[in-house]
């Protein structure tokens, strides 16, 4: 059974800086693309920033294009979301999840089969 694990949310002044760790078990994440989704009361679910298995390729949503950096460490099948220079609409739960097919990369949610409970990221005005 493969295991998600988020951690790094919380409560950040506008402007401020959040690094967002996603651990897995139970796959073997190198061969897999990971993404970061958030949602937000009323909205749908949306992908922040993904990337593939081997780290060369990326992907960001407009919203946080520039601000945020996604990165990941096979080794340790550990992901990771840097974000700076928060907005407060950028308040949401944060998902991370392992994509559902070997080598595949993609920022729709229905390519990604295993999910994380979700950290919350709140941002002050």
């Amino acid at each position: 059974q493969v295991q998600v694990v988020e951690s790094g949310g919380g409560l950040v002044q506008a402007g401020g800086s959040l690094r967002l760790s996603c651990t897995a078990s139970g796959r073997t994440l190198s061969l897999y693309a990971m993404g970061w989704f958030r949602q937000a009361p009323g909205k749908e679910r949306e992908c922040v920033a993904a990337i593939n298995w081997s780290g060369s390729s990326t992907y960001y949503a407009d919203s946080v294009k520039g601000r945020s950096t996604i990165s990941r460490d096979n080794a340790k099948n550990t992901v990771y979301l840097q974000m700076n220079s928060l907005k407060p609409e950028d308040t949401a739960v944060y998902y991370c999840a392992v994509g559902r097919f070997v080598g595949r990369f993609s920022s729709l949610w229905n390519e990604y089969d295993y999910w994380g409970q979700g950290t919350q990221v709140t941002v002050s005005s």
